[in-house]
């Protein structure tokens, strides 16, 4: 059985989506963060694709490289983790994408918050918003998840997620 198989969101919790059980093993939680990554990759192409500002369409398609680079490195890290899985389009088939940290699906996010996604400094704030939620999420999972090698998964994805808060706090003050 693939490390990824059976792993599943479990429902809305108070403080976001409860996604680890606490017994995870590292692969499961690349898995898990490699979803996530996907589904806030999307989002960012959305935001890009229905705008029509120059600026906003810039910064979503840059942030979702982002994203895209971050999937590369947790591949990456998975393979490191799991060496008889080489085929990354195979990995990608059982992956739940499109589920942002809160539980919501890029769809349902995109048209609960379509107004507030308009000029640039909307989007960036967004994008703050969900850094903030990723770096929160990877800190509480870290408590719960028992393997130390998944520890430390999650912290490394929690000190990435710190340097995309650092990086959007900056194009922040540029830009606004």
């Amino acid at each position: 059985m693939r490390a990824w198989e059976g792993l599943t969101a479990v429902g809305p919790a108070e403080t976001g989506m409860t996604f680890l059980r606490g017994d995870e093993t590292s692969e499961e939680i690349v898995v898990l963060a490699y979803g996530m990554e996907t589904g806030l990759g999307g989002f960012y192409a959305a935001v890009g694709e229905r705008s029509d500002d120059a600026d906003v369409v810039s910064l979503a398609t840059k942030l979702a490289e982002i994203e895209g680079s971050h999937r590369q490195r947790l591949f990456d890290l998975y393979l490191s983790l799991d060496p008889r899985v080489t085929d990354k389009e195979e990995f990608e088939s059982d992956i739940v994408p499109g589920i942002l940290e809160g539980g919501f699906t890029t769809e349902e996010f995109m048209e609960q918050n379509k107004d507030s996604m308009q000029t640039l400094p909307d989007v960036l704030n967004m994008a703050m918003m969900l850094e903030a939620q990723a770096l929160d999420l990877y800190m509480r999972y870290s408590d719960k998840v028992e393997d130390e090698g998944g520890k430390a998964v999650l912290y490394d994805l929690a000190e990435e997620e710190k340097a995309h808060l650092t990086g959007l706090g900056r194009l922040m003050e540029q830009k606004v």
